[in-house]
């Protein structure tokens, strides 16, 4: 692609207005970036499956797939996520596009059928599903078409081969906290992650991404239901290391940051590094976590877009929201502008990436995405932005 048509791509997502809002929407990232806490289906049974319904008029035919009948939170999540669908649909100047919405109720079975309807009704590309167990089975009809799937799963073992992950990824987290945590002089760091798939995802990207940016990793722990043995461990070589990264949801570390304290360290003295999973309530509200820094979308696009969601549906939507938003603002700026090759891998791994509500992203060739994310403070009154997401992508 030519420079100038990958600048129209990327401004045209920047098309959508981000309009300010009240300043007051925070909502926590930690359950919906943790993808170990959305990748599998609700115990309760799921309702009956709704009707398909289609939103929009234009010619190019989009799917949208989402768990709309799964029990409890998935159902609501799964709501809210269409209302912004639709809400881009609405929003993006005389879209070319019809949305196929089917209702796959938060099962790969319900999503294989959904798939299979939306491309029999040519369908050019799939959004969705939720689950990371439903991608594979929709990608599976979908690679039968040679049509790509934007998955919203956090699980990036799923993605590639056509399947790309437009979610909040850890590693995009641990990338920029580490980067920005080197560019203030930061080089030796102790890390505690929980012993688990999450902790298993941030351990690999932190030994790839701190001696990339010339630091080293001097210690290191992983800690199951007892937390103090492994703390114990880290908070006496503490010395050593001039950041500690604790990456887990609010809950857990701020029970990993009492337990550091009870084993002697003194966590004022060393500067505290986490992920997008810091957006908590719990965490502002803890003595030793105030000044900790973490990585997450600049929260600013996030409240206009509330806003707006607000003034339309009468409802907060969830943090995710944004995700079936930029989306369907994304496939609908493709059909603008690059004709028969709309949705073609060249075109989806554009190196320019696009602007959506929570700042720059960009589909790797493996399925995974880059976020440009912002530095966020710990403080007493929430996150503050130290460093904002940057406005291109580097080489």
């Amino acid at each position: 692609m030519s420079g100038a048509t990958r600048r129209s791509a990327l401004g045209l997502l920047l098309g959508a207005p981000l309009l300010s809002a009240c300043a007051g929407v925070q909502q926590s990232l930690s359950q919906f970036s943790n993808p170990f806490s959305s990748s599998a289906p609700p115990a309760q049974p799921a309702g009956p499956p709704q009707q398909a319904t289609t939103a929009g008029t234009g010619g190019v035919k989009v799917a949208v797939i989402l768990p709309l009948s799964a029990a409890g939170n998935a159902g609501l999540a799964a709501q809210s996520m269409r209302n912004a669908a639709e809400m881009a649909l609405a929003e993006f100047q005389n879209p070319n596009i019809q949305l196929l919405i089917k209702d796959d109720n938060g099962s790969p079975q319900g999503a294989q059928a959904g798939a299979q309807q939306a491309v029999d009704e040519g369908a050019e590309i799939i959004l969705g599903p939720l689950f990371a167990q439903s991608v594979p089975a929709v990608a599976q009809v979908a690679r039968t078409r040679g049509i790509p799937v934007i998955a919203f799963s956090t699980d990036s073992s799923i993605a590639g081969r056509g399947v790309y992950l437009l979610s909040f990824l850890p590693e995009s987290d641990v990338n920029r906290i580490v980067e920005y945590s080197a560019s203030i002089g930061k080089r030796s760091f102790a890390v505690l992650v929980p012993d688990n798939a999450y902790g298993n995802v941030v351990e690999a990207a932190v030994k790839v991404a701190a001696p990339r940016r010339g630091g080293r990793i001097v210690a290191f722990e992983k800690y199951g239901a007892d937390r103090a043995t492994p703390a114990r461990t880290v908070a006496q070589q503490l010395g050593s290391a001039d950041a500690l990264f604790i990456a887990d949801d609010g809950d857990a570390v701020v029970t990993v940051a009492d337990a550091m304290t009870a084993a002697g360290a003194n966590l004022r003295n060393i500067q505290l590094l986490g992920t997008g999973l810091w957006d908590n309530p719990r965490v502002y509200a803890n003595a030793s976590l105030q000044g900790g820094l973490y990585a997450a979308p600049d929260p600013a696009g996030f409240r206009a877009f509330s806003g707006r969601y607000r003034t339309k549906y009468g409802a907060e939507p969830i943090r995710t929201a944004t995700l079936a938003y930029d989306a369907v603002a994304l496939v609908a700026a493709l059909a603008r502008t690059q004709g028969t090759t709309r949705f073609s891998p060249d075109v989806l791994t554009n190196p320019s990436g696009f602007a959506g509500i929570d700042g720059l992203f960009r589909f790797r060739a493996d399925g995974t995405n880059e976020r440009g994310l912002a530095v966020m403070k710990v403080t007493q009154g929430g996150g503050v932005a130290i460093a904002g997401s940057p406005k291109s992508f580097g080489a």
